[in-house]
């Protein structure tokens, strides 16, 4: 071919390449949005799933092991505890695993297949010398799949910012849905809940297969018990405010699990029936306020919102501790106690996880999130769990009162008295700060 053929040649396919490309990009661009938005409800029903395990058996367990199998106080507050004890372990497994050898999605799977064995075997255990241990390895599995699944959903979703709420808004309908079925199938006393947990936990892993691909992150590279931990960020606690924060957000936590460990065993003593179905208005109520959320911060800023989430749970307790009135005074005292769960969560811990974003910078601010959560969820629940447990088995009334075995106004006053401390303290010594970490 003569060279002015060739040039001439490739001179018509300049024009016609450039037209191709114009006529696909279009095509990849709404192919790309057609895959995102197919992404999204995909990563919503995996929430969805995830959180109805969750709110299973959650929620009333303790009823289950007051009422059922007969255990102590402070084995029900232990036991409670092992999800602590799972969120302290997470750190290593996503840190040892996720991150260096297996993708994000089998790690899912697999955590959830050999999760829904071991609520099977839970459902079959009856003391608490076999029980214990073996919801601690369940809890190991289960507690590092929520990290992961935000990791996740925040590494394939186009401006997360904007998308994530609308998928994560999905595992609080996944707990409600949860504490819907334990009521209908009558299951606060029985192993069922775990039965049917499990049941969830094997079809979540086998769904979870089918997730994005997310190849580990850090390949080949050696990853440290610091980086793990999050202790990087230890460098955040040279400010006083910062400190402060923390301190006051761990102390928090140990009151709070009274409401966990033991609100269902209170509601059944006082008659309730239906209890899992009726507490689900708290993540109604979590819905509501989370969308408030960012409107309160705006008007009233980090400090003042924090307060309100403290102040929700002295209330909450308060309400509690009257909430054995007879009559429809009483009843509406432990409604309102439920429905202050919005408050009590979302102006506390969200609000919690959004001023550390903002304090750490973009070098550190995954460690200070691993830091705070292994702090909180870790120690800080485990040391409430297990404090709720004494202090139950302390109130035991020497002869029940009819179907009331402790005295839960002395017990809920408690809690309350602890809320109140912290409360006092974070007025005090909290100065709202916001500049970053360099």
């Amino acid at each position: 071919m003569p060279a002015t053929t060739s040039v001439r040649t490739c001179a018509r396919g300049i024009p016609r390449a450039g037209i191709g490309i114009a006529r696909t990009l279009p095509l990849l661009l709404r192919t790309r949005k057609f895959m995102h938005a197919r992404l999204v409800p995909r990563l919503s029903v995996f929430m969805f799933i995830q959180y109805l395990i969750w709110g299973s058996w959650y929620v009333a367990m303790g009823s289950y092991l007051l009422n059922t199998l007969k255990f102590t106080g402070h084995q029900t507050g232990l036991a409670y505890g092992a999800f602590a004890i799972g969120a302290m372990i997470s750190p290593f497994l996503t840190g040892l695993l996720a991150d260096r050898w297996f993708a994000t999605e089998k790690m899912i799977a697999v955590f959830n297949l050999l999760g829904a064995a071991l609520l099977f075997l839970l459902s079959k255990l009856t003391t608490f010398g076999a029980f214990f241990p073996v919801l601690i390895a369940y809890c190991a599995l289960y507690a590092p799949t929520l990290s992961l699944g935000n990791s996740l959903s925040f590494h394939h979703l186009e401006n997360a910012e904007k998308s994530f709420p609308r998928v994560k808004v999905w595992s609080a309908f996944g707990w409600i849905v949860a504490s819907q079925i334990i009521s209908f199938i009558n299951a606060e006393n029985s192993s069922n809940q775990f039965v049917l947990a499990a049941i969830i936990s094997l079809a979540l892993g086998i769904y979870s297969f089918t997730l994005p691909h997310t190849p580990a992150k850090n390949v080949g590279q050696k990853v440290s018990v610091g980086q793990m931990l999050g202790l990087e960020a230890l460098a955040l606690f040279r400010r006083r405010s910062f400190a402060v924060f923390v301190l006051s957000t761990f102390l928090i936590c140990i009151p709070l699990y009274f409401y966990f460990v033991m609100m269902v065993t209170y509601l059944g003593q006082l008659g309730w029936t239906k209890i899992a179905a009726k507490m689900s208005l708290a993540q109604v109520s979590d819905m509501v306020f989370l969308a408030l959320l960012p409107r309160f911060l705006r008007t009233i800023g980090y400090k003042k919102t924090l307060l309100l989430g403290m102040l929700a749970w002295l209330t909450r307790y308060a309400l509690m501790a009257y909430g054995n009135t007879p009559g429809a005074a009483g009843t509406a005292m432990l409604f309102g106690a439920i429905v202050l769960h919005g408050i009590c969560y979302d102006f506390l811990f969200i609000t919690g996880q959004m001023y550390i974003d903002e304090q750490a910078n973009e070098r550190i601010r995954g460690a200070a999130q691993g830091l705070i959560a292994f702090v909180l969820w870790g120690i800080g629940a485990f040391v409430g769990t297990t404090l709720a447990g004494i202090v139950m088995d302390a109130h035991k009334l020497p002869q029940a009162l009819g179907a009331i075995t402790h005295d839960w106004r002395g017990i809920w006053v408690i809690p309350a008295a602890l809320a109140g401390g912290v409360l006092a303290l974070f007025a005090a010594a909290f100065r709202e700060d916001k500049s970053t970490d360099s």
